[in-house]
């Protein structure tokens, strides 16, 4: 009984110093965010919408402008109302603006509706990106 109790003992220990010296992967389909993209998302006046994106289950998640505002705490700019370019994703050259990160570092993209007063926030897998390629 001892001679296993040691085995397991020492299996253990190799095992869990193996654990903390290789980086974990990253799953298939899964976006992986550096640390510098989650201070950008942990930090601003968006962090409950990336909060609430990021905590949904369902591949669309619909809002109407004013749960946004209800999750926010305050209401949306008068450009969020009336532009379509509010709501997308600056080009990868210049840095994205603090609302585009809450749903882009879900993993989501952000469609608006404005006469509708609506967004859908669809989440971007590997499957959806082939899907687009092709």
């Amino acid at each position: 009984m001892r001679i296993t109790k040691r085995l397991m003992a020492g299996w253990l220990t190799r095992w869990s110093a193996r654990l903390l010296r290789e980086p974990a992967e990253t799953p298939p389909g899964v976006v992986a965010i550096d640390p510098a993209q989650k201070a950008r998302a942990d930090t601003g006046e968006y962090r409950l919408l990336h909060k609430y994106l990021r905590d949904r289950y369902a591949n669309r998640v619909v809002l109407t402008f004013g749960e946004i505002e209800d999750l926010l705490g305050f209401a949306l700019p008068e450009p969020a109302r009336l532009q379509r370019e509010w709501w997308g994703a600056t080009e990868s050259v210049a840095p994205q603006s603090a609302q585009s990160d809450a749903w882009t570092l879900a993993s989501r993209t952000a469609t608006v509706n404005l006469s509708a007063q609506s967004v859908v926030f669809e989440r971007q897998t590997t499957f959806h990106h082939q899907r687009l390629a092709v």
